[in-house]
């Protein structure tokens, strides 16, 4: 195999393996409500089986990427492979709740292998920069679509299969990235790599996991929480110690250096913010579309789809733009046109007709393909190869916080224009007054348990009032889409849009005594 086929080989296991992650990231929502049926977990260890699949994930990226620029990312990225396979396995089948809650925490370590391996195998074998913009936008495009697939993927499943099938599909797939990666993959390491310091992969781990704990509990149940509280200050000063480790060590886990080349600090920020939007809004729209319109999940996966397939056609078109355009005015117009998506979505109410809603999410989806094609490109190619997977790790991590970001502020925006917009009809009864201040959920349960004209009453205010809510959140959305766009184009200004080679720097950071 010459290099040029090794080169887009190694780019379409790749994306097949980004894939597998991103349709694992959103087929389990849709199986809850069997999977509580079949296994009847308790309140708590149904909120962990939701969460710690993205816990793990989360709080290892960093220690992964830089195992896998130590030890080699392709046996990384084949051995997580394998790891995630057996863990899907184990996930499909889990008799407990127990044992489900383990399975998913092992799924999420496997994951934490894969995402980084596959961004810096990419970065290493296309020197190019030309062509890396290219191959990284095709990867990022593949990430989106994943995003749109699982819905639709685990709507059909669970149509016929019970709720272990949709972790049971990612076998095959699990089985294709290994048989033709140990052909395809080249192997690429950091070839002065260093010890892998001890102390600061449990500080990086306690730092990032105790911030997103603290963001996911306190949009259920508020901030001043005590264990959302402590969790929150144990996140921040592990990270805070973290950072100053890290600047004194010879061989830091991430080089706080990068942080001062303004191309990477505004790549990350750009996709920490774009995520806090992104992952927020899927989750809104998956209550709009399935209880404020009554679809299916099945339906509602195949409805939000466009909206995928036009991120991944945004990402594919990014590499272009940039040549012609720059990446400051690139990024920026993405996240322009996904805050013109946004205020498009505060249109829409109890009766909208789907082009409508069509036109709203192509726009927002290509804005969200043309900024997390160049951010991650632009983040790569401000680092050498040598540190790629320690790059990626970065990356992913910030989406990772970005998510929990957004679910917690834009959550927080949406819960409370809810309750101050919710209008039941007087004499509604207390139990399913208190049912419908909760949630849109809720109300509809409660509305079930009245008869005649009351129980349509209360359904339609509490629709009404979501809609509101989700108004209120989509303008508050776009205006942080907005602000995030005037910055970018200020801060990856002058960044060139072909990128040169990168040399690993001499100087070190002095060694800690």
């Amino acid at each position: 195999m010459n290099d040029t086929s090794r080169k887009w080989s190694t780019l379409a296991i790749a994306c097949v393996s980004v894939l597998l992650l991103s349709v694992d990231l959103t087929v389990l929502h849709l199986a809850l409500p069997k999977l509580v049926e079949d296994l009847a977990p308790s309140g708590t260890q149904f909120l962990w089986i939701a969460d710690i699949y993205g816990f793990a994930l989360a709080a290892l990226l960093v220690t992964m990427g830089n195992l896998g620029d130590r030890i080699g990312r392709k046996r990384l990225l084949l051995a997580g492979t394998a790891a995630f396979g057996a863990a899907s396995a184990l996930t499909a089948y889990a008799p407990t709740p127990e044992l489900l809650i383990a399975a998913r925490a092992l799924l999420g370590v496997a994951g934490a292998t894969i995402m980084p391996s596959t961004l810096s195998l990419v970065r290493n074998v296309f020197t190019d920069p030309r062509e890396r913009t290219t191959a990284v936008g095709i990867w990022s495009s593949v990430s989106a679509v994943g995003f749109a697939l699982g819905p639709i993927v685990g709507g059909a499943l669970l149509d016929r299969f019970w709720w272990g099938s949709v972790f049971l599909v990612n076998l095959p797939v699990v089985a294709v990235v290994l048989v033709a990666g140990l052909v395809v993959l080249p192997e690429s390491r950091n070839p002065r790599p260093g010890r892998l310091d001890l102390v600061s992969v449990p500080l990086s781990a306690a730092g990032v996991l105790g911030l997103i704990y603290a963001l996911k509990e306190g949009a259920q149940g508020g901030l001043a929480q005590t264990p959302v509280v402590v969790s929150g200050l144990v996140g921040i000063a592990a990270l805070l110690a973290f950072v100053r480790r890290q600047t004194r060590l010879a061989e830091p886990l991430i080089d706080v250096r990068l942080f001062r080349r303004r191309a990477f600090s505004a790549s990350v920020g750009a996709e920490l913010i774009a995520v806090f939007a992104m992952l927020a809004m899927s989750v809104v729209f998956a209550q709009y579309f399935q209880l404020v319109l009554g679809w299916t999940p099945l339906v509602a996966g195949l409805a939000g789809m466009p909206g995928g397939l036009a991120g991944g056609a945004g990402g594919a078109l990014a590499g272009t733009l940039v040549q012609r355009w720059g990446r400051a005015r690139v990024v920026s117009l993405g996240l322009a046109l996904t805050a013109v998506g946004f205020v498009l979505f505060s249109r829409i109410g109890l009766d909208t007709a789907y082009p409508y809603m069509l036109v709203a999410m192509i726009v927002q989806g290509v804005g969200m393909g043309f900024t997390f094609a160049v951010t991650n490109d632009t983040l790569l190619a401000s680092v050498p190869k040598e540190r790629a997977g320690a790059a990626g790790a970065i990356s992913e991590t910030a989406h990772e916080m970005g998510g929990a970001l957004g679910i917690a502020v834009l959550g927080t925006v949406l819960n409370g224009a809810y309750r101050d917009g919710l209008r039941l009809p007087p004499g509604t009864p207390v139990p399913v007054r208190d049912a419908a201040r909760d949630t849109l959920a809720g109300a509809l349960k409660g509305a079930s348990t009245l008869t005649g004209d009351a129980a349509g009453a209360v359904a339609t205010a509490a629709r009404e009032a979501f809609v509101h809510a989700l108004h209120v959140t989509v303008l508050t959305g776009a205006a942080v889409l907005v602000c995030l766009a005037a910055g970018t184009l200020v801060a990856l200004r002058g960044v060139p849009a072909v990128i040169p080679e990168r040399e690993e720097p001499a100087d070190a950071p002095a060694a800690v005594r």
